[in-house]
C-alpha cells in the first residue's frame, strides 16, 4: 500500500469515527443534564377547562335568496327605461316599456270585433226566441227553430271568442309594462333604447334579492353523520337546517364583524363524485354591505356542550407527526403527554384527548424542555380568555 492509499484510508476511518461520535451523542437521553446545572426555568399553567361547543370551519360562497332574469313577455322594439343601473328596486317598481302602439290598436280591434259580436248574438237570440213563441201556433216548420238555435249558439260562441281576443289584447297592453317581480338591487341595462326585444328570449337585466342573504358551503360523510346525530338529540333534522342551528361567517378581509345566522337547509342526498353534501345558512343583511358571489369562512357547532379542555397553542410541541403536552409532576421532572388537538376557541386550542384538566403543563420555555428532566416551574394563571396575536 503506498503512502496516498494510506492517506486516503486514514481520512475515513476518522469520517467514520466522527460519524459515529456524532450518532452517539444524538442517542444520548435527552435527560441528560450537565452535572451541577440549575434546571432550566419554564412557565407552568393549569388548562383551562369550562364549557364548551366545538366549531367546524368551511369555505364557502354568498348567493342571492331570490335571482330573477328580466325578459319581456312580448316582442318590439324598447321604447323606456326607467331605472338607474345598479339601483335598489322594489316589488312593481317600472323598469322598461315596450313600444304600445301596435299593441294599443290591436285592442282597438279586438274592442270593436266584440262589439260586432255582440250585436250578432242579440240579433241571434231575439231570432231564436220569435222562432219558438212562432212554432207554439205551428205558424213554422220544427226545422227551423232548430236552425234559430243553432245560430244562437254559433253567435254565443263567437261572441265568448271575442271576448278573450279583447282579454288576450289587454293582457299584451300590460306585458308593454315591464316591472320589478323580486325586490333587490338591479344590474345594469343591456338592452338600449331602439333596440327590437324578442318575446321570452331577449335578456333585458336582472335583479338579486340582497335581504336576507344564503351561504352554500360543503360538508362530507363523516361530518353529515355527526352533524345529524347532534341535529337529532337538538330535536331537529339536517336537512331542514338541524333546528335553526346558530352559525357565524367571516368575511376575508376581516373588516366586517362576523355575521351571525341559521341553517336551513341540506340536500337530500351526498353527491357520489365528490362524497359531499350541500348545506345552505341563511344571514340578515339589513345594511346590504354582503354581495352575492363573496367567499367567507362559516363556523358550525361541531359538538354539543361539553367540558372542554383549552391549552396555549405555545404549549403544544411536535414529535414527528405527533403532537405533545409537556407534563410537569410534583418533583418537577417533565414528561411529554401525546394529545389530539381540535379548533381554537377563546384564544385557546381544544385538547380533544390526551389530558385531563388536571395536569399541571409548560406554556413558556419548551425549547429548554426535555422528557426526564427537571425543571424550574414558575407558575402563572391562564385568563378564561384572550386574543392571540393576529386576532381581533
Amino acid at each position: 500500500m503506498n503512502a496516498c492509499q494510506r492517506g486516503s484510508t486514514g481520512r475515513s476511518l476518522l469520517s467514520v469515527l466522527a460519524t459515529s461520535l456524532l450518532l452517539s451523542i444524538l442517542a444520548l437521553p435527552a435527560a441528560a443534564q450537565a452535572p451541577g446545572a440549575p434546571p432550566p426555568p419554564v412557565t407552568v399553567a393549569k388548562p383551562i377547562v369550562r364549557e364548551i361547543v366545538e366549531d367546524d370551519e368551511f369555505i364557502g360562497r354568498f348567493e342571492a335568496v331570490d335571482a330573477v332574469s328580466i325578459r319581456a313577455r312580448v316582442g318590439g322594439y324598447l321604447d323606456k327605461v326607467h331605472f338607474r343601473d345598479g339601483a335598489l328596486v322594489k316589488v312593481g317598481d317600472p323598469l322598461f316599456t315596450i313600444d304600445q302602439r301596435p299593441f294599443q290598436f290591436a285592442l282597438e280591434q279586438a274592442q270593436s270585433q266584440l262589439a260586432v259580436s255582440e250585436t250578432s248574438l242579440d240579433f241571434a237570440e231575439s231570432q231564436y226566441r220569435r222562432a219558438e213563441e212562432l212554432s207554439k201556433s205551428g205558424n213554422i216548420p220544427v226545422s227551423t227553430v232548430d236552425d234559430r238555435r243553432r245560430e244562437f249558439l254559433a253567435a254565443q260562441a263567437s261572441h265568448e271568442g271575442a271576448k278573450t281576443a279583447v282579454a288576450a289584447a289587454q293582457l299584451d297592453l300590460e306585458y308593454t309594462e315591464i316591472t320589478a317581480p323580486i325586490a333587490g338591487r338591479i344590474d345594469r341595462r343591456l338592452v338600449s333604447v331602439g333596440n327590437l326585444v324578442q318575446a321570452d328570449q331577449t335578456i333585458l337585466t336582472s335583479i338579486v334579492s340582497l335581504d336576507p342573504i344564503d351561504f352554500y358551503f360543503d360538508i362530507d360523510e363523516r361530518e353529515f353523520l355527526a352533524y345529524s346525530r347532534d341535529a337529532a338529540q337538538r330535536g331537529g333534522n339536517l336537512q331542514e337546517g338541524a333546528g335553526g342551528l346558530p352559525v357565524t361567517v367571516h368575511l376575508p378581509d376581516g373588516d366586517l364583524d362576523a355575521i351571525s345566522g341559521e341553517l336551513n337547509f341540506a340536500e337530500n342526498r351526498i353527491d357520489r363524485e365528490t362524497g359531499t353534501m350541500r348545506v345552505r345558512a341563511r344571514f340578515p343583511n339589513p345594511d346590504l354591505k354582503v354581495l352575492p358571489g363573496l367567499f367567507g369562512r362559516v363556523n358550525v357547532p361541531g359538538s354539543l356542550p361539553h367540558q372542554g379542555i383549552l391549552v396555549p397553542d405555545e404549549a403544544i410541541g411536535a414529535d414527528q407527526d405527533r403532537r405533545i403536552v409537556y407534563v410537569v409532576a410534583e418533583d418537577n421532572t417533565v414528561s411529554a403527554k401525546p394529545v389530539r388537538t381540535g379548533p381554537r376557541l377563546y384564544g385557546y386550542r381544544v385538547v380533544r384527548s390526551g389530558l385531563t384538566g388536571d395536569e399541571t403543563i409548560v406554556v413558556n420555555g419548551l425549547m429548554r424542555v426535555r422528557p426526564n428532566i427537571t425543571v424550574d416551574p414558575q407558575p402563572e394563571t391562564l385568563p378564561p380568555e384572550r386574543v392571540a396575536e393576529g386576532e381581533e
